[in-house]
């Protein structure tokens, strides 16, 4: 039986997501009050965050609303099921626009013959997309750390 709070989450979840059948809440109470930690689908990860994490710290206003309301103090936890268990708490690693500028693996054209060339349209679409999920999960470890 899902209590009141993970049935409020989770509607508003499954009405955001692409994919509302992949929409778990899981409720445990503990210490610091009641913590309900939502999974869903990888594709939709992005849609519960929201840019630099609005609609995510919207879930957290509107649950602390329901908090007042029924006297409880929750929380909200985001789960990245494409993490491994290890890296879940820790922030991913982000590369600073400095580190750009020691590593320089390009060759200019005037050093690289035409038998040496490389086609890297393919790298730099999956690279683009591996920093984009990266900077999806380091927004999600630093609202996980949010204590509100």
């Amino acid at each position: 039986m899902s209590s009141i709070d993970q049935q409020f989450i989770e509607y508003i979840v499954k009405s955001l997501v692409g994919n509302p059948d992949a929409v778990k809440v899981e409720r445990t109470i503990d210490e610091k009050g009641v913590l309900l930690e939502l999974t869903v689908d990888p594709e939709d990860l992005g849609r519960v965050i929201g840019k630099r994490g609005s609609t995510a710290q919207s879930l957290r206003s509107l649950l602390r609303a329901l908090g007042t309301k029924n006297d409880a103090r929750y929380n909200l936890k985001i789960v990245d099921v494409d993490r491994p268990e290890g890296e879940r708490g820790a922030p991913a690693p982000s590369k600073s626009p400095s580190d750009d500028d020691d590593e320089d693996t390009t060759a200019s054209p005037s050093s690289t013959s035409k038998d040496e060339a490389v086609d890297n349209s393919d790298t730099e679409t999956v690279d683009n997309s591996s920093d984009r999920v990266k900077n999806t999960r380091k927004e999600l470890a630093e609202l996980d750390d949010l204590d509100i």
